[in-house]
């Protein structure tokens, strides 16, 4: 079973989005670990060390006409070398004026550049910040880890002006043309010094590089231990997660991110589809510039921006070959568990000259032990991470092609759009399945492991079966409740047969499994409860089969048929349902893990409450889509259980909903025009959680709490933040509702919106992504009047 590959293998880009320039072919650094230089390819000494005008100017022609062709929003262009400050601010000038000018009236151009800093000046630093160029510099660590590799030809040491550099771009009126960090990993410097020098310099993000290497020249492994990078790297990432992850860290990002279920974000890992070429000084076009490191050509593919679109790259197989996804990687690769999020490594190290690029990665037993590692510690962390899911050089979050910038703004604007949330949901299931992974090892050389044989069987044969069940709400809390603790509970563990029962019996296939009976029921998610005579009795034995299934524990034997076949026995307990006009939602008041809330779940309704619930389930929904129709396409989207909460003696109004429960709301019985209200407010509560799985909004190190005007004690960051998107969709509501009363209400949510937004825009806590989603929940709140 690869849980999170699957919509991701094999998927070509629609277009060329990310282009490297390089503008000087030289570099004034002599670094030992240079790709470039002192790797297998030598095509720098061929090439002029300037690019000139006619070849700028040809490079953006072919940029701006395949972003016009294909409809491209947004281009991010790398200048790059050699070292591009070497052109000097007046060429570096012209070279950035040309870009703009051709390609900025076709799409936006997010420019960037790769430097070593060492003649980085004020005045090119005028220059960018003229431009919107945001410069990224490569350091090592502190000096001692920075002068193993990264110094002048004669053996001075470059660290002292890589700081002045780093410093510069500090300064107020140029840190936002600070891009980050690259650093490249040396397992004899301590990587806890590095980190440390690292985050002094106060960078917006920091790249580890695995050094680049292949199986005919294998990286240095000192003391002969297995995975030396991923102990050295694992050492740091959990020093961040002390920390509250004060900075990010793509590496670690993009594997949160592929957990989760979102894109990697990087060529280093994952099976996204890389939509990036490089223009060399001459002009040529060619591949990835790690390649070079595999073989002296390997880069190139006899094309140039003279003669050739970049529609003929796009094209061209070995870009196709590169392009392949999981099919595109050796046997050993594709058997792997953490295939989705590891993706065969980077392709260059993959290479030999035996079996071409058809290898794991010459790092593989490293990367699959932090991948391993990393699950397993995100799993047992109470709270589910926030991921930033940064692509490329524009640093902007992609989930199935949507980029950050329209989730953001779509999903701040207060409703959100079935689109995002069908992205939401697919990142959700997604983390389930990497969870499931991750508990795949609890239960090796158990009773259990043949369910999940049987489960990782079926994600191939029966996909949708497989993706129906695992969607259900409560199961992600049963994983993460799984694997809270180390030894856990064997009976929760063996609830995994109960999921692969599941999906077998939804699938119409063959199979014997050995389930869990719990309190007198066998649980199956999504499908309903089985109740047992047998008291005492642990485990049941079902055959399935055609879609139904016999039942045996101790001398009871108990058979389901498929649903439609016949009526099913008394000891059948389905899942209901209410209808909403054209779909329907489960009435979760079965499953064992859906208290998980506040307060707590009711017990199985009466036929009576059932019907009850119904009917007001249905008239809520008919208020919504008069009332506030723009919620409606992602309730549709996203929304697939309400449970039922016990009522409170006093008659107050409870609702609630839990971060590990996507596309579920508890709430108490009332009547359509209140469960309208708390439908649409808890419902901002699940999307927001689901984004906060994916991009981190806020600085998760904030000390501060914040006062907001509907609660008498200040709130943490985050509760405040949640509970101003839930009063903006409320005060949209109070906006459509007719009558005096309504009027008041919505006066007083839309001035406490409007307040918690002004305080949490002045925390300066908040993220670039952050300060987008706050600001469109501003400029939706602002485009209505204050008075009705």
């Amino acid at each position: 079973m690869r849980p999170t590959a699957r919509g991701h293998s094999d998927v070509r880009p629609r277009g060329l989005s990310q282009y490297v320039l390089k503008v000087h072919s030289r570099c004034d650094l002599a670094c030992d670990h240079c790709y470039v230089y002192q790797h297998a390819d030598q095509s720098w000494r061929e090439r002029p060390r300037e690019i000139a005008p006619e070849t700028v100017r040809a490079a953006a022609t072919r940029i701006a006409e395949h972003a016009r062709e294909h409809g491209l929003r947004r281009i991010h262009l790398v200048l790059h070398g050699g070292e591009p400050l070497l052109l000097g601010p007046v060429r570096l000038a012209a070279v950035l004026n040309r870009l703009r000018a051709t390609i900025e009236p076709v799409a936006e151009l997010d420019l960037r550049m790769q430097s070593n800093g060492v003649l980085l000046t004020p005045r090119l630093c005028d220059l960018f910040a003229a431009h919107g160029v945001r410069v990224g510099i490569s350091l090592d660590g502190d000096a001692a880890a920075n002068d193993r590799h990264r110094r002048f030809a004669g053996g001075a040491s470059s660290h002292a002006p890589v700081r002045r550099a780093l410093a510069l771009l500090r300064r107020p009126e140029y840190r936002h043309s600070y891009a980050g960090i690259l650093c490249t990993i040396d397992v004899r410097n301590d990587p806890i010094r590095v980190y440390e020098a690292l985050l002094a310099e106060a960078p917006p993000r920091i790249d580890l590089l695995l050094p680049h290497a292949t199986w005919n020249a294998p990286p240095s492994r000192p003391d002969g231990t297995a995975t030396p990078y991923a102990d050295w790297l694992l050492r740091i990432y959990r020093r961040w997660v002390r920390d509250g992850r004060p900075v990010e860290i793509r590496l670690f990002d993009s594997l949160l991110a592929t957990a989760a279920g979102g894109r990697s974000g990087t060529e280093s890992v994952g099976l996204d589809p890389a939509d990036l070429a490089v223009v060399e000084t001459d002009g040529a076009w060619e591949l990835a510039d790690s390649m070079k490191t595999a073989y002296d050509g390997a880069a190139g593919i006899g094309l140039d921006v003279f003669q050739h679109p970049a529609d003929a790259v796009l094209a061209h197989p070995e870009f196709v070959g590169s392009q392949r996804g999981l099919s595109g990687l050796c046997r050993t690769c594709r058997q792997c568990p953490v295939v989705a999020q590891c993706g065969g490594g980077l392709r260059a190290h993959r290479y030999s000259d035996v079996g071409g690029f058809d290898n794991p990665s010459v790092y593989c037993a490293d990367l699959k032990e932090l991948i391993i590692s990393i699950n397993r510690e995100t799993a047992t962390d109470a709270t589910p991470a926030g991921v930033a899911v940064p692509t490329g050089p524009g640093g902007d979050l992609l989930l199935d092609g949507l980029p950050t910038g329209d989730l953001l703004e779509d999903l701040g604007a207060g409703h959100g759009s079935m689109t995002s949330l069908r992205r939401l949901a697919a990142a959700q299931l997604g983390y389930v399945r990497g969870l499931l992974v991750e508990l795949a090892d609890r239960v090796a050389g158990t009773p259990t492991a043949s369910a999940w044989e049987l489960l990782a069987r079926l994600d191939e044969e029966a996909a949708e079966a497989v993706s129906a069940v695992l969607a259900h709400p409560y199961l992600r809390r049963w994983a993460r409740q799984c694997l809270a603790h180390r030894a856990g509970k064997t009976s929760e563990r063996a609830h995994l047969a109960g999921v692969a029962a599941a999906v077998a019996i939804r699938a119409g296939v063959v199979a014997d499994l050995e389930v869990p009976v719990r309190s007198g029921l066998v649980h199956l998610p999504g499908l309903g409860a089985l109740a047992l005579d047998e008291p005492g009795e642990r485990s049941a034995l079902l055959s399935i089969a055609g879609g139904g299934f016999t039942a045996r524990a101790g001398p009871s034997v108990v058979v389901v048929p498929a649903a439609g076949h016949a009526p099913p026995p008394a000891a059948w307990r389905p899942v209901r349902r209410a209808g909403l006009d054209g779909w329907e939602i489960l009435v979760e008041d079965l499953d064992p893990y859906r208290d998980c809330y506040e307060w707590p779940a009711a017990a199985r309704l009466d036929p009576a409450a059932l019907a009850s619930w119904q009917r007001s389930l249905a008239a809520a929904w008919a208020r919504i889509q008069r009332e506030v129709p723009g919620q409606a396409p992602g309730l549709r989207a996203g929304l697939r259980a309400v449970t039922p909460l016990r009522t409170d003696p006093t008659g107050r109004l409870r609702s609630a909903t839990s971060r590990d429960a996507f596309g579920a709301v508890g709430t108490v019985a009332a009547d359509p025009d209140a469960l309208a209200v708390l439908l649409v407010h808890e419902f901002q509560h699940v999307k927001l959680g689901a984004l906060l799985d994916l991009t981190v909004l806020f600085d998760r190190a904030y000390p501060g709490r914040l006062r907001v005007p509907w609660r008498d004690a200040p709130r943490p960051l985050e509760g405040a933040l949640q509970g101003t998107y839930a009063h903006l969709a409320i005060a949209d509501i109070w906006r459509a509702r007719p009558g005096a009363e309504a009027g008041e209400h919505y006066r007083r949510y839309h001035g406490w919106t409007a307040r918690a937004i002004d305080r949490l825009a002045g925390t300066g806590a908040l993220t670039e992504h952050g300060q987008r989603f706050v600001r469109q929940m501003g400029e939706t709140l602002h485009s209505w009047p204050d008075e009705r």
